[in-house]
């Protein structure tokens, strides 16, 4: 019987997530690889400690900040999912978003960011990016090759994309953008987090791809953590220098359940993608939406484009109401909902319902909605009853007048 520690790679998806990052169903020891813990690492002498000086920026362990034998496989495995070369672990989905900027982009340099991204990205470009001499423009996430060529300057240095878009989710040409891109010197950065693991970054162009860990990879809503993953290895060294310099650390106990998470992460997503069509299949119906942004449904802004490069779907999606209701109605609506929980994040196995009626920041007029919106995840509970639990919050929406007129 021969050893078998690590997947082939003629292996199919799931299997290489069942055995990736383990010791192997020949090896004898427990399924689930330890928890390591630690800031102390000892070296036998002091000729074997000189020759790891120097070595920090390597995955070479010498101290616990630059990460575990837990942290390894976590890692090893994300760069697998994602197709890329190598992955570092951060503390959060947004650390995930903040280091490769800071790795990538100095003072004097200029940075285009898409209008629909993450509101912290946002903040994060207009403040500490704008503290240090990094100057940012806001592109409609639906530019054209060309549009985006005339943006670029001689000391724009980073693209960055978000696909689908935070709160809006339109669909980036990510191919396109990223040629162009490339043909002026640009690093070419996604947050690729809905698209995980339905949208392979480096066949489509993209040089750093970051992902909210937090969300499908960990699954159950209890974890913080983020990933980034590099096409190159020379990238790779950029990034992980300056993770290190910053003092990036995930927690090893974090690392362990998402490297659990990962092992049900298929069955997850399908089933959660199966019911969030679902839903959006039902809400397209009803009389009370005006519109449903859920890129894999047929019709929806950016379908052809979803079809094109993504295998699969993520269970978030948008809803717009009708113009006629109020801010007031929207928020009785949710309030009234008895499954879908009231909270951020997503991707984790319960439903999720936010008001995003008021929450966007746009700085080139790229929202469109045509009335109040609101964000819903999907989880694991039966379509049917969310479905039922929905109608319910459009009854009340319907009925619920109080507070109209100030609202509005």
């Amino acid at each position: 019987m021969t050893d078998d520690t690590q997947p082939k790679p003629k292996h199919a998806f799931e299997t290489r997530l069942s055995h990736a990052g383990r010791a192997g169903t020949h090896v004898q020891g427990f399924v689930n690889p330890p928890v390591h813990r630690g800031s102390t690492v000892l070296q036998p002498n002091t000729a074997e400690r000189r020759a790891l000086e120097g070595r920090w920026a390597d995955q070479v362990i010498t101290y616990g900040a630059g990460g575990t034998p837990t942290h390894t496989p976590l890692e090893n495995m994300i760069a697998e999912i994602e197709g890329g070369t190598r992955c570092q672990i951060v503390s959060t989905g947004l650390a995930a978003i903040t280091v490769p900027l800071l790795a990538f982009l100095k003072a004097g340099d200029h940075l285009l960011l898409t209008d629909s991204v993450y509101g912290p990205s946002r903040r994060f470009a207009n403040g500490v990016l704008a503290k240090f001499g990094v100057t940012t423009t806001y592109y409609h996430p639906c530019i054209t090759p060309g549009e985006l060529r005339a943006l670029i300057r001689p000391n724009t240095r980073v693209l960055f994309l978000e696909s689908p878009g935070s709160l809006t989710f339109e669909v980036q040409d990510v191919p396109a953008l990223a040629q162009v891109a490339h043909a002026h010197g640009l690093t070419v950065m996604m947050d690729n987090t809905w698209g995980f693991h339905h949208f392979q970054p480096f066949e489509h162009g993209v040089d750093v791809s970051i992902q909210a860990l937090t969300k499908y990879a960990a699954g159950h809503s209890d974890v913080m953590l983020g990933g980034i993953t590099t096409n190159t290895e020379a990238n790779w060294h950029i990034l992980r220098r300056a993770a290190l310099d910053l003092g990036q650390f995930a927690s090893p106990d974090d690392c362990w359940l998402a490297l659990r998470g990962l092992r049900t992460l298929s069955v997850r997503q399908e089933r959660q993608a199966a019911n969030a069509l679902r839903v959006a299949e039902w809400l397209v119906t009803q009389p009370e939406v005006l519109e449903v942004r859920h890129p894999a449904l047929p019709g929806a802004p950016g379908h052809e484009i979803w079809k094109r490069d993504f295998t699969g779907a993520a269970s978030l999606f948008g809803v717009v109401m009708q113009p006629g209701f109020s801010r007031a109605q929207l928020d009785a609506m949710i309030d009234s909902l008895e499954l879908f929980g009231l909270g951020a994040s997503w991707g984790g196995f319960e439903s999720l319902a936010t008001p995003t009626a008021d929450d966007l920041s746009r700085s080139v007029g790229s929202d469109t909605r045509g009335g109040k919106s609101v964000r819903l995840h999907i989880g694991l509970e039966a379509p049917d009853d969310l479905i039922a639990d929905l109608r319910h919050g459009l009854d009340v929406m319907h009925r619920n007048t109080i507070g109209e007129a100030a609202a509005e």
